[in-house]
């Protein structure tokens, strides 16, 4: 079966054996390329606020959850008090922790659910 017919060919030189290191890097470019810059709906859980400043939580809907990272540049430049069960739009990137192969929302923007978006939350 040549790499045409094959449904999980990828980028990478003519090959089936991947380490996972290769694997990985692969999956993290595909999700980089595909979502540098897109808004996600969801409740706030598992929020952590440690003295590093950044805030790590779960963004999740009914089905399905991810986790978030917002850095500490971004997260003093949010208006109100995050806090677990708070409905939100988050603007930013999926990436992937590839030592864990843990994918990752790296949020940059966000606002209440409900409120009427900033302009900034669509502005670069």
């Amino acid at each position: 079966m040549g790499p045409q017919q094959d449904p999980f060919h990828m980028r990478l030189p003519f090959r089936y054996i991947l380490t996972v290191s290769e694997l990985t890097r692969e999956i993290k470019d595909i999700l980089e390329t595909q979502f540098p810059d897109i808004l996600v709906e969801g409740e706030i859980s598992n929020l952590k606020s440690p003295p590093s400043g950044h805030l790590y939580f779960t963004l999740k809907d009914d089905f399905s959850q991810i986790r978030v990272v917002l850095f500490k540049n971004q997260a003093r430049s949010v208006r109100f008090s995050p806090e677990d069960g708070l409905q939100v739009i988050c603007r930013g990137r999926v990436s992937l922790y590839e030592k864990e192969v843990n994918t990752n929302w790296f949020s940059k923007r966000w606002n209440r659910k409900g409120w009427v978006p900033s302009s900034s939350l669509f502005s670069s």
